[in-house]
Parts: structure tokens; C-alpha cells; sequence
């Protein structure tokens, strides 16, 4: 069956609706995990302790992947971040990840070998630009880059060793690069060797990429656009009127994978509203394929007052995608979910739309 959404600004989406989920018709989520004991002294009582479930990856290197001279993507973003989640007291409530630099073997799990060897030469000398004129060149840009994979890498691997865990990458989630080139601020695609990484080291067959940052997810989309096994949800301001002009709602995918890719293109100007009217739409795409690994990116760039884009939603929305989505996780009964950053470069905007993620995870 399919659904007709009407948006503001007299766009139509069309959505393809599933039959409900056997996990909605059984009603309720999974308990958590529990350990109980008592160290053998408990003379009759019985101590539960949650065990930690939420991680975020920490650290001045991922700082460092930044552009200079007043870009928008900026290194002073991280400290925007952490501020808020300081001043929340987010700190003491996760298990803080130190993100290692991503091997050369790691990221040509998604890159070309010619393109992670051209970042090194560029790194050397820091002139120039690295894509068409979006991604400036700067000395250290490999190791920054590389850095910033490394802790999606890590996070990934450290909800892998444990039973229902989520983890945040603030500066993670860079979706345009390609596998042969950077592209839109982005050097290296983390989504993308994440996704490669948890296929070939884990084995997992289906995994899912959910992106609400302004911009369309092209680098991850194109890459996977003929793999069944990657199910791509991404809402984003349409291509008419932003960067990087696709992401049509017709892109669903090719071949044997057609069907298994959703593109929610929204007006310029949408806002909390027109993505109430999609979202639920999002999520039942994303479940019916029972993926076992949820990925999220949420770019603050959707955020209303972005310098760059057009989009009005509050950080409220990128908290609930958080919600829903770990509360999928759960109801697939695996509750893996890993949130990358994404865009943002309204400083205040990224730091609410971001923390507000945390505590989602944390709470979920």
C-alpha cells in the first residue's frame, strides 16, 4: 500500500507503508539486561546494577578535524559540543571512548587505495584544496580525518562487545565523501567504513543508515545505492535548493536493492511538523528489514537557523529520532545504535541538538 504525505510548501512525498511489525503487534519492549548479584555476602539481598550501555567518543584530536580561515566546519565546533555536554553532566553518566587513528587497511574497508594516498601526499604540504573547492587542504589533515574515523570505528566496536549499548560520535557522521574522493567538508566517509567494518569483522548481514542532517547522505547512498543489505532511510532539505542537488524521492535504490533505499526530500522551510507527518513512515521502512545495527546521523544542520540550510526543525526532533530509534533497536532485540554528529554550524544549534542525543541515549 502506498501513503501520500502533503507538506507544507505543496510538495508531495510518497512513501511505500508496510504491513505493521510483528514487534508492534506483541506490544512492549524487551527488558533490559540486568545483572544480579551479590559477590556471595549478601546474607538475603539481592544488588541489580545496570551496566553501562552508553558511550561517547572524547578527545582533542577530534578537535582537530576542522578547516581554518573562518570555515563553517570549523575545529571550534567539538568545543561547542563539549561545553553543553559538560555542562549538563553528561560526562560522569557515559563510558568516554579515546578515538585511535584509523589504519590505512581500516579505511580502504570503504576508500580507494588512490584516495586515501592522495589525502597523505595533500597532508604534507596543506596547500590546496581536496574536492572541488568545498574541503580545504591543511597540514594534518590525514591524521585528523583518519582520527575522526577511527572513533566511529571504535564506538562501533565497542556496542559490538556488549549486549544493547549506544554510542555518540560528535564530530563523526561526514556523508559526502565517496569511496575514490572528498567531497562537501568530508575527507573520509566514517559511516561508510563503519558499515564495512561491522560486515566483514562481525559478519552482520543487514545493517541500516538513518540520516536527518540537512544535506543528502549522497557519499553512503551512491556507494550502497545496489546493495540490498544496507537500508538507507534519509531526510533531508531537497536537492532543488540545497547542496549536493539529489536524493530525489525516485532514488530507492537499484536493482536488487531497489526498494531498500528511502529518500524524504522536504521544502525549504519545513519544520518539526512536515517531519512528524514522514518520520513514522522512516521508522517502519527502516523495521521492516530487521537490521541488525542501527546507524543515525544527525546533522544539527536541520536545525532552524543553520547559516547553511533551510530547514526549521527544533533540537526536540533529533532527540525523538534517538528515541525511536533505540527503542527499534530494542524491539529487534539486539538495542544497537550508534549516533554520529553529522553538520551543523550554527555553534548553539549543534551543541543542543547533540547533547539532547546523549541524553536519549542515556535514557532510552
Amino acid at each position: 500500500m502506498r501513503s501520500f504525505f502533503e507538506v507544507d510548501c505543496g510538495a508531495r512525498i510518497i512513501l511505500e507503508a508496510p504491513p505493521r511489525m510483528p514487534w508492534e503487534q506483541a506490544g512492549g519492549l524487551p527488558a533490559p539486561g540486568l545483572v544480579i548479584g551479590c559477590g556471595g555476602s549478601c546474607r538475603g539481598e539481592i544488588a541489580i546494577h545496570q551496566e553501562p550501555q552508553t558511550a561517547v567518543a572524547l578527545g582533542e584530536h577530534l578537535g582537530r578535524y576542522g578547516f581554518p580561515g573562518g570555515h563553517p566546519f570549523g575545529p571550534d565546533r567539538y568545543g561547542a559540543f563539549l561545553r553543553e555536554f559538560d555542562q549538563r553532566g553528561l560526562g560522569a553518566k557515559v563510558t568516554q571512548l579515546d578515538p585511535p587513528q584509523a589504519s590505512v587497511d581500516e579505511l580502504m574497508l570503504f576508500h580507494s587505495g588512490a584516495h586515501v594516498e592522495f589525502v597523505q601526499r595533500s597532508s604534507e604540504h596543506g596547500s590546496g584544496v581536496l574536492d572541488g573547492g568545498d574541503t580545504p587542504n591543511f597540514r594534518g589533515v590525514y591524521e585528523a580525518a583518519a582520527r575522526v574515523v577511527g572513533g566511529s570505528l571504535k564506538a562501533a566496536e565497542w556496542i559490538m562487545a556488549g549486549a544493547r549499548r549506544r554510542a555518540f560520535v560528535p564530530i563523526g557522521g561526514l556523508h559526502h565523501a565517496a569511496r575514490d574522493r572528498a567531497a562537501g567538508f568530508c575527507v573520509f566517509n566514517d559511516c561508510g567504513v563503519v558499515i564495512e567494518a561491522l560486515r566483514r569483522r562481525h559478519g552482520l548481514k543487514c545493517i541500516a543508515y538513518v540520516d536527518i542532517d540537512a544535506h543528502h547522505g549522497d557519499g553512503v547512498y551512491y556507494a550502497f545505492e545496489d546493495d540490498p543489505d544496507v537500508i538507507i532511510a534519509d531526510l533531508h532539505e531537497s536537492g532543488e535548493t540545497l547542496y549536493p542537488g539529489t536524493g530525489h524521492v525516485t532514488e530507492i535504490g537499484r536493482g536488487a536493492a531497489a526498494g531498500t533505499k528511502l529518500n524524504v526530500p522536504l521544502p525549504a522551510g519545513s519544520g518539526d511538523e512536515q517531519f512528524r507527518q514522514v518520520w513514522p513512515a522512516m521508522l517502519e521502512h527502516v523495521a521492516r528489514f530487521k537490521p541488525e545495527f542501527l546507524i543515525l546521523q544527525c546533522g544539527a544542520d536541520s536545525v532552524a537557523g543553520d547559516p547553511l540550510a533551510n530547514l526549521r526543525l527544533s533540537p526536540a526532533t533529533h532527540a525523538r529520532a534517538a528515541r525511536d530509534l533505540c527503542a527499534l533497536a530494542d524491539r529487534l532485540q539486539h538495542g544497537r545504535m550508534l549516533a554520529l554528529g553529522g553538520g551543523g554550524y550554527d555553534r548553539g544549534n549543534l551543541a543542543q541538538a547533540w547533547a539532547g542525543v546523549v541524553e536519549e541515549l542515556l535514557a532510552a
